[in-house]
């Protein structure tokens, strides 16, 4: 789960400034889940009263952010982590990998901004299933529906993920900041 620590930590990354050198950023978990979303027992024992979800300032971050953020999927990236993944330029599922909105299930809703990214990469008809019923999604859901990049058995996610730094990596670093900038507006 996302604890106050760890958002910190990723605020601090994606908020620094890139070497001239970096062409993007990958980002990934260490073990089988990779995310849960927010510490909701940190956020309880530390009774935080604010309307703002913690995770807005690093996704707003990733958003700024001029390098072009892939990420590896491979088990459940669930609320604050499906979103995590969402913020992605490129996401690449392990086929054994789901995403999910549990926020219904447990008497939450997301803030408009987080609802606003789901609308952008799902649409409304997926951004209603996703939201209203709450139920994890299979990678192949996502890829199906154009919200993942890719999807693959979990001996060729890491081949997977590869493909695509390689490609970013293989293009012009002027222009492809300038192109998420433009996708982003």
């Amino acid at each position: 789960a996302l604890d106050a620590a760890m958002l910190d930590a990723l605020l601090e990354q994606f908020s620094a400034e890139p070497v001239s050198t970096d062409r993007l950023i990958v980002l990934r978990a260490e073990g089988p889940t990779y995310c849960a979303g927010i510490d909701m027992r940190e956020r309880l024992k530390t009774g935080a009263t604010s309307s703002q979800s913690p995770v807005e300032p690093v996704f707003h971050a990733m958003e700024e952010n001029p390098l072009p953020i892939v990420t590896v999927v491979e088990g459940p990236a669930i609320a604050g982590g499906c979103e995590l993944a969402l913020h992605c330029e490129f996401v690449i599922a392990s086929e054994e990998a789901r995403f999910g909105m549990s926020l219904a299930q447990v008497g939450l809703a997301p803030s408009w901004f987080l609802a606003k990214k789901l609308m952008e990469v799902a649409g409304p008809v997926g951004t209603r299933e996703i939201l209203l019923l709450g139920d994890p999604m299979s990678a192949q859901w996502m890829y199906d529906r154009g919200l993942i990049a890719r999807v693959a058995p979990q001996s060729q996610v890491e081949t997977e993920m590869q493909k695509i730094v390689d490609r970013l990596s293989a293009n012009a670093p002027l222009s492809l900041k300038a192109m998420k900038s433009l996708i982003i507006r």
